[in-house]
């Protein structure tokens, strides 16, 4: 690792920027892309504001409209959700297999006890 005196200054600066990057919540994304989308103030002012890309902006736009499209449409499956689904249905096929193999077990040890085995 070199010392700080042999860096050059850009990569100070980059190292600056990256380790006090802000962090938005979803909440504070909501309300600047809808403040763009009231279209009161220029987009480019508001991403000043905020100290954003307009680029960054644009990429929280697309989301939000594409997340309201498929709202919209019904389709209300996360994607967040998708691995826990997957597990949820092994869990459910395992289980099924589980009363199956005991309702045989229950048949038979009933047919014995009767008589009929």
């Amino acid at each position: 690792m070199r010392s700080e005196e042999s860096r050059s200054p850009e990569s100070v600066v980059r190292e600056i920027r990256r380790k006090t990057r802000r962090k938005f919540s979803s909440e504070e994304k909501i309300r600047i892309v809808l403040e763009g989308l009231k279209g009161e103030e220029s987009v480019s002012t508001i991403c000043r504001r905020e100290g954003i890309t307009t680029g960054l902006y644009y990429r929280w736009s697309k989301h939000f409209l594409e997340a309201g499209k498929k709202r919209l449409k019904g389709d209300t499956q996360r994607e967040a959700n998708t691995t826990e689904v997957a597990a949820l249905r092994r869990e459910n096929a395992e289980l099924k297999e589980l009363v199956a193999d005991l309702s045989l077990t229950n048949r038979t040890l009933k047919k014995r006890l009767n008589g009929e085995g």
